[in-house]
């Protein structure tokens, strides 16, 4: 039985009820899903850590993979159609709703930025005919890449030579081009600038990638990716040289609204599943469901889910309309990680022994939900960015 929670119950004028187009694209997902994507095919690829390309390529034929796109190149919709898809996917084979956010990500730095044979790639991505990933972070730094960035571009006659390494690069392994940042300016305290975004075919000489064994999110590779002397022409940078970390900032809203949708689905599922099983599981000769402390934490994380979710839309709405939703895109993924863990850690206390089965779903909730608790940006420094934005007060780092 599935909860009714507000994106199917909405009523009119309600800012949660969705379009009678977006409801189609939900119920359209839902079906698609069904058939192709059931427990059992999603459970056989977290364990052999496979990419779904049999889905990807359904979802390309659908027409899903070129949401937010330009429309001269097939687009259609808007960031209020993304979370819809992130949300779905999430519910069920969340390691594509992970890939489903970066190639949302790679969409809108190549729609802004993208000139000459780089629209090419733009058209085969939303086309499905390639994948993209983002090569950012480095052992050295996280949150902080900026300051500890060490992969270099020299410019070379024609075009630039990139060195350097980069790990925790989701779908590096499976990916045709390769969003490199490599700085071609030393560091300064006080700017921004002095890093340039590339270009990169993935299988370019020179590129060496290393997959790493994950704790979650199995079916989308984490990789490292070693670059050593990887030559590119000048048409390989994206937008302007050494501007290549604003193309990235200009990604962040987006990344957070799709990162908190896509932990509402997994909550919705997750939730879904602990509440069918406190109803038929029985002890002491009666469902586990009518004991109070049980349906407390049901009902807290059904609480935080819902919560989440006002965020996420009115965060998607605003975005939308044109407006500046930093504050509340970064408000509604501290809510939706908030509540992911909540509705995924008492759904394994619930579960008991059984949520220690890997044949049974809670325990892969339980592990993927703890990705977005530090990506795309850690709770903590988002924490620290609202301080800042939202309540005025110093910089606390």
């Amino acid at each position: 039985m599935t909860i009714r929670l507000s994106d199917e119950r909405g009523q009119a004028g309600d800012p949660l009820r969705e379009t009678d187009e977006r409801a189609r694209l939900r119920e359209s997902l839902r079906r698609l899903l069904a058939e192709e994507a059931p427990p059992e095919r999603i459970q056989e690829l977290d364990e052999s850590e496979r990419f779904d390309e049999k889905l990807h390529a359904r979802l390309a034929e659908m027409g899903i993979l070129g949401i937010g796109g330009p429309e001269g190149l097939g687009g259609v919709g808007d960031v209020r159609d993304q979370i819809v898809v992130t949300e779905e996917l999430a519910a069920g084979p969340t390691s594509m709703a992970a890939f489903a956010i970066l190639q949302f990500m790679g969409i809108q730095v190549l729609a802004a930025h993208a000139t000459g044979e780089q629209r090419n790639v733009l058209r085969a991505l939303m086309e499905g005919r390639a994948k993209v990933s983002f090569a950012m972070s480095e052992p050295g730094g996280g949150t902080d890449v900026a300051r500890a960035m060490q992969t270099r571009a020299e410019r070379v006659d024609g075009g630039y030579r990139i060195r350097g390494e980069k790990t925790w690069i989701s779908a590096a392994s499976i990916a045709d081009h390769l969003l490199v940042l490599a700085r071609t300016r030393e560091w300064e305290r006080s700017a921004v600038d002095g890093v340039t975004m590339f270009l990169v075919p993935a299988h370019a000489p020179g590129i060496e990638i290393r997959e790493i064994d994950t704790f979650g999110i199995r079916g989308l590779s984490t990789c490292e990716v070693h670059l050593d002397g990887v030559l590119v022409p000048e048409s390989a940078v994206v937008g302007e040289p050494e501007r290549g970390f604003r193309n990235v900032f200009a990604t962040l809203n987006r990344e957070r609204l799709n990162a908190a949708a896509a932990l509402l689905g997994l909550s919705r599922a997750a939730l879904d599943y602990a509440v069918e099983y406190a109803r038929q599981r029985e002890a002491f000769g009666k469902p586990i469901g009518a004991f109070q402390v049980l349906q407390h934490r049901l009902v807290d994380g059904a609480l935080a889910l819902e919560s989440a979710r006002g965020l996420v839309v009115r965060a998607a709405e605003v975005e939308a309309a044109g407006g500046e939703a930093d504050v509340l895109a970064t408000m509604a993924k501290i809510a939706a990680s908030t509540a992911a863990s909540v509705v995924t850690d008492n759904g394994m206390r619930l579960l008991a022994g059984a949520g220690f089965s890997r044949e049974i779903p809670m325990q892969r909730w339980f592990r993927d939900a703890r990705l977005w608790t530090f990506s795309p940006m850690s709770d903590e420094m988002c924490r620290n960015y609202l301080g800042e934005r939202l309540l005025g007060l110093p910089r606390s780092y």
